[in-house]
């Protein structure tokens, strides 16, 4: 019982702590930084980000551009262009794929402002040196060390590594990521409540 309450509370604190230390940081890896202070929201950051703009266009398409604009906070797990080319998901540009491209958006959007740095210090206060977070899409990411890194697991099992450097946005936080969260195989079925 103690074990179960400890797993329901951490991804609260979690919360809490991104709460007080959004916008007061900024990482590179595990390694804190003065943040640059930034009046651009995600959606704003996302299209003029460099190596984004498949992701730019999966938003644009999905009509999630409102959302990443709004009060938020949010934390995006947002995959390069490499990382779609990888997965072969580009296609969620096309009209015809709208749905799926917004499942699989929420799929990597967490609510809160979690930084690296409040990232890593949960996964240091958890005795199984793992911690949970549900997305958008109702799915569970599973947060872990991958030696230096800090690796983010799905439900369906697809694995990514945060990876690059975060930005602080107005309403939330953009953490690359080197892969799709989710499994290219059932996109949709995987991010789907």
């Amino acid at each position: 019982m103690r074990n179960i309450m400890r797993r329901a509370l951490t991804p609260l604190a979690v919360l809490l702590l991104a709460a007080c230390g959004a916008g007061d940081e900024k990482t590179t890896g595990d390694r804190a930084e003065p943040a640059e202070p930034s009046s651009r929201t995600l959606a704003a950051t996302v299209e003029r980000a460099d190596g984004y703009d498949t992701l730019a266009g999966v938003v644009a398409n999905a009509g999630l551009t409102h959302v990443l604009e709004g009060v938020g906070p949010y934390t995006l797990l947002a995959p390069s262009d490499a990382a779609f080319g990888a997965g072969g998901a580009g296609a969620f540009t096309d009209e015809t794929l709208r749905a799926q491209g917004a499942a699989l958006l929420r799929a990597h959007i967490v609510p809160g402002a979690l930084t690296r740095a409040d990232i890593a210090a949960a996964l240091g206060r958890d005795a199984d040196g793992s911690v949970q977070m549900r997305t958008m899409a109702d799915t569970l990411l599973t947060f872990s060390r991958d030696g230096e890194a800090i690796r983010v697991r799905s439900e369906s099992g697809a694995s990514a590594r945060l990876t690059g450097e975060e930005s602080v946005a107005s309403n939330g936080v953009l953490q690359p990521v080197d892969a799709l969260l989710v499994r290219q195989d059932q996109p949709a079925a995987a991010t789907t409540p």
